[in-house]
């Protein structure tokens, strides 16, 4: 088998169980570890998967975020219910932000329904959905094109939306500890800031059980958000600081705002 196609292998092993041993890869297709460890080192360098100790996985730790296409099957029913409280919050008219992210994604898809908007947006999933909708003004920031998060970063996009103003963004996280928002990567925290210090209001839009997880790079405070969607409660170890906050939090499962 060539290189190529057994890393792809690799990566459809993954898709399906989430982390792989190096032994058990190495039997498969009848290679050397070493071998193994060079297509591991190689996926790992193009920011699709995690070395572990004997292995690899997708799951994000506190550096590593797994790569958009896999984000994008995950947590399907949780994205579709916080995107469709966080739509609530959209009417039309309006001019609207939206980040990068697999879950921004899902909201993007939905958020044609309440047309006529603006939409600015640096998340290529959102710009393919959207580039053709009748009653959508799309502004597509530019930048950086990062496959990774199938999105654009850089100076270009930070810069971009310093000359832009909307009335709300919409941001996502993968962590959030304590009061305080995190990131892995440190370019994607400098756009999201920008698309928040450039809006009126900001909505955090966040799965439930990234609550309590930390990530190498500080985003925000939670207070800095009008809003935070999230598709069900909390362990309560992690609510109770948010409710003692007075934090204005939806849980969309139910629809219950907590404040």
């Amino acid at each position: 088998m060539k290189r190529n196609d057994r890393q792809q292998a690799i990566m459809d092993l993954l898709m399906a169980d989430r982390e792989v041993e190096l032994d058990y890869l190495a039997d498969l297709f009848s290679v050397s570890k070493m071998t193994i460890h060079r297509d591991l080192d190689e996926l790992e360098g193009a920011g699709l998967l995690r070395k572990i100790r004997g292995g690899a996985t997708i799951e994000a730790g506190t550096r590593f975020e797994s790569d958009f296409r896999f984000r994008e099957l995950q947590g399907a029913a949780a994205k579709s219910t916080i995107a469709e409280a966080a739509l609530a919050l959209v009417e039309p008219g309006m001019t609207v932000m939206i980040n990068d992210g697999s879950m921004a994604a899902v909201l993007g898809r939905m958020i044609p329904a309440r047309r006529p908007l603006t939409v600015i947006t640096n998340n290529l999933a959102v710009i393919d959905v959207l580039k053709a909708e009748p009653g959508i003004t799309l502004i597509a920031l530019g930048g950086v094109y990062s496959a990774k998060f199938n999105a654009f970063l850089g100076k270009v996009c930070e810069d971009s939306l310093t000359h832009l103003r909307a009335d709300i963004a919409f941001i996502s996280t993968p962590a959030v500890t304590g009061l305080e928002v995190f990131h892995m990567d440190d370019e994607v925290v400098r756009v999201k800031r920008a698309m928040m210090a450039s809006s009126g209001r900001r909505c955090l839009m966040v799965n439930h059980l990234r609550f309590g997880h930390a990530a190498l790079h500080k985003l925000a405070d939670l207070h800095e958000f009008d809003s935070i969607i999230t598709d069900r409660l909390p362990a309560a170890d992690t609510l109770d600081p948010l409710r003692a906050a007075n934090l204005p939090l939806t849980i969309a499962h139910t629809k219950e705002a907590t404040t």
